[in-house]
């Protein structure tokens, strides 16, 4: 399990070694089982020291996420589910960060696409001008 790692993107995986993980006390109501275990689970990565990324992506990923990404889960009951949780978040987080957004390509409207348009301008007008009370004269 330690020694395993998690894939990010097609191209990414980061071994779980670089996940840092925290535990303490959950908040909120929960009786006597929630006020003596530690619950809550604090997944951190630290994307500066990381082996597993390249600069660009690093420089990428400080760049919309900064250089610490940090989830928190408090969800379910377990330690071991709330674990999970968090670093199913921080994937998460790394995976958005390291997107490339495609550069929109403009483009122009086909000649049909023109003439349709035209068209129904010119239709609409019929219509309306059709409804005018006739002029007098």
């Amino acid at each position: 399990m330690a020694g395993e790692s998690i894939r990010v993107t097609r191209s990414v995986s980061i071994p779980r070694s670089e996940i840092e993980l925290r535990y303490s006390r959950s908040s909120g109501p929960g009786g006597q089982h929630a006020q003596k275990t530690e619950t809550r689970a604090e997944a951190i990565f630290d994307v500066e020291r990381s082996v597993a990324l390249t600069d660009a992506q690093k420089r990428r990923v400080i760049a919309k996420a900064g250089s610490v990404i940090r989830a928190v889960a408090q969800d379910e009951r377990s330690q071991w589910r709330n674990r999970e949780l968090a670093v199913e978040r921080v994937v998460e987080a790394l995976g958005e960060a390291l997107k490339v957004e495609r550069k929109r390509r403009p483009t122009k409207p086909s000649a049909a696409a023109k003439e349709r348009r035209l068209e129904q301008k010119r239709r609409r007008s019929e219509t309306k001008r059709l409804r005018r009370p006739p002029a007098e004269g």
